[in-house]
């Protein structure tokens, strides 16, 4: 094993049973259907698809908030399905997350050195002179004033609060940081700001970062390594340069198309998909994408198509060609 991975994930699966009344059997929405990634120190994976691709169900799994329904994830080379409730709860520290709203996950009554603090005072033993000075050394670590700790949310600008989310994520000193959305409710100004203190705490902190985000510029700020989802189940994943400048699977080749460009004399071809993202609850047969594909061919309907290398990338497609 590489000694630079963190997290290892294997065929994550997450499937929720839907109630449809008294008279039929429940539905199963398989909100994630089969990923398998690993996570290395000092590295960006982005995450990209449309909204009900399983993005944020991955991040509850990694973030240990959620349980998968099947498949196998190792933090540090430790399967955590073989430990009980006890042990896992030491890994929660090791993983933290980044939401996209950073004012819905601050209480507006408490004062920010407290909302730094508390996760010290909840997971270890830290006496209280030491927890302020770290939570100080923290707002400073993120660009913030030492004024700034004794003041409420609502002082704040979303750029500050988000700052403040970060800073928090980080009182633990985690190994892996979930990013979900973190500069979407954002102006594009600040954006820039937060993505460079991501940067920069990433290579200070030696972070693994699991970014999760539909707009493809800001991943092609930060990604190396980039996994394309649809339907629950990842169709393409490489190196950041591979899927900007070589994507073999006709969604990543749409979902790039619709990304601005800033040079006026670059053509670009928009691919327009047909149709609606289907149910995760009665997804297509074969691949779940043949609906919507221009490159559809007799036996895409047919068979699920396996992840397999296409030039560079991996890639689960039947018409994907070097």
């Amino acid at each position: 094993m590489n000694g630079n991975i963190v997290l290892e994930a294997e065929n994550l699966k997450k499937h929720y049973e839907v109630r449809r009344g008294a008279f039929k059997a429940p539905a199963v929405v398989k909100a994630l259907d089969g990923a398998s990634f690993n996570l290395e120190r000092g590295k960006t994976l982005a995450v990209v698809g449309e909204s009900g691709c399983g993005k944020s169900t991955l991040a509850r799994l990694v973030t240990l908030i959620e349980e998968p329904t099947s498949g196998v994830m190792k933090i540090d080379g430790v399967d955590l399905a073989s430990l009980s409730a006890a042990e896992r709860r030491k890994y929660h520290a090791k993983v933290q997350i980044v939401f996209q709203d950073p004012y819905g996950s601050l209480n507006p009554r408490q004062k920010i050195g407290h909302a730094l603090e508390e996760p010290l005072l909840v997971n270890t033993d830290t006496p209280k002179v030491e927890r302020e000075r770290l939570a100080r050394e923290m707002l400073d670590l993120v660009g913030l004033r030492p004024e700034h700790y004794d003041r409420y949310p609502h002082m704040f600008s979303g750029g500050q609060r988000q700052r403040i989310a970060v800073a928090r994520a980080l009182m633990l000193e985690p190994e892996i940081l979930v990013l979900d959305e973190p500069v979407s409710a954002l102006d594009v100004s600040i954006q820039a700001q937060i993505l460079n203190l991501l940067a920069e705490l990433q290579e200070r902190m030696n972070l693994a970062y699991l970014f999760i985000s539909h707009d493809l510029s800001v991943v092609h700020h930060i990604a190396d390594e980039v996994m394309v989802m649809y339907l629950g189940v990842p169709v393409e994943s490489g190196n950041r340069e591979t899927i900007f400048n070589n994507p073999k699977h006709p969604y990543t080749e749409a979902l790039l198309s619709a990304t601005p460009v800033a040079d006026p004399f670059k053509e670009k071809k928009r691919i327009v998909l047909t149709g609606e993202l289907p149910s995760p609850m009665n997804p297509p047969s074969g691949c779940t994408f043949h609906p919507r594909c221009p490159k559809m061919i007799d036996i895409c309907p047919k068979e699920v198509p396996m992840p397999r290398q296409v030039g560079e990338s991996l890639t689960a497609c039947h018409v994907a060609k070097p």
